[in-house]
């Protein structure tokens, strides 16, 4: 009995052994067909998994182009800006440079403007010469001679030529120290002196019951008023007989140029 049951048993596990023989067989056999449908099977299975998934990254993948696209505008908004900005400074330096050369082509002198002017470049200025003079490229081969007036900016009397030689000339400036020059001050008839304080500042001495307020222009006696200096302070006591007003240039000598003299 024993015997059968054990031999029942085996003839089960051949059949089994068999069974997997010929399935493994028939998936080698049919493998194409068998593959191609499990991979529709799968197919169909993720393809919702996989349509998410792209979905997701091509989200991501847009929202990074977005920001670098944005990052990019930005700096292309900066540069545009400091190009603006260096257009703008050239542009500005060139308007300064050309409005100086048409005063000074207008200020006369060697391009032909005011006749009765010849323009002189300055050479040394009262930081790099002696105290208030100008060292001017223009001398005797120019025509100039000493005791000729010095202008600035065409009209504003500021010294005189005082040594000539054959290609520059040295200009003493009226507000030299020690220097005395001749004024009318203005809305009066009377003639005064102004005395050089150096760095083109003057000083006035006036008596004491001489009416002048702060602001009055002095000029140089002539036809023409060419006005010398502008009164900035009065300085009073009652006790002296005099006053004295402090007064100063109307162009400032130290950023001068150019100058031109008077034929």
């Amino acid at each position: 009995m024993s015997y059968l049951l054990d031999k029942k048993i085996k003839r089960q596990k051949i059949k089994r052994v068999a069974l997997i023989a010929v399935f493994f067989l028939f998936l080698i056999y049919f493998r194409s067909g068998v593959m191609s449908g499990l991979s529709a099977t799968s197919h169909f299975v993720f393809r919702p998994f996989v349509f998410l998934g792209n979905n997701i990254g091509n989200n991501f993948k847009n929202l990074g182009v977005y920001f670098n696209s944005k990052k990019m505008l930005s700096l292309e908004n900066q540069t545009l800006k400091l190009n603006q900005s260096l257009d703008e400074a050239r542009m500005s330096n060139y308007n300064s440079i050309l409005d100086e050369n048409t005063k000074l082509k207008d200020a006369l002198g060697r391009s032909g403007g005011n006749n009765n002017l010849i323009l002189g470049n300055i050479l040394s200025k009262p930081n790099s010469s002696p105290y208030d003079t100008f060292i001017i490229d223009i001398g005797t081969k120019n025509g100039i001679i000493i005791g000729q007036k010095v202008f600035a900016q065409g009209n504003v009397p500021i010294g005189k030529i005082g040594e000539v030689y054959s290609n520059s000339s040295k200009v003493i400036l009226f507000s030299n120290p020690a220097e005395k020059t001749e004024v009318v001050v203005s809305g009066r008839d009377a003639y005064m002196q102004v005395i050089g304080r150096g760095g083109g500042n003057f000083e006035m001495l006036l008596p004491r019951d001489f009416l002048i307020e702060k602001g009055a222009e002095v000029f140089l006696p002539g036809i023409t008023p060419h006005t010398v200096a502008i009164v900035q302070t009065i300085l009073s006591d009652p006790r002296d007989s005099y006053q004295k007003a402090l007064l100063s240039s109307p162009v400032n000598i130290f950023q001068l140029k150019s100058v031109e003299v008077e034929k």
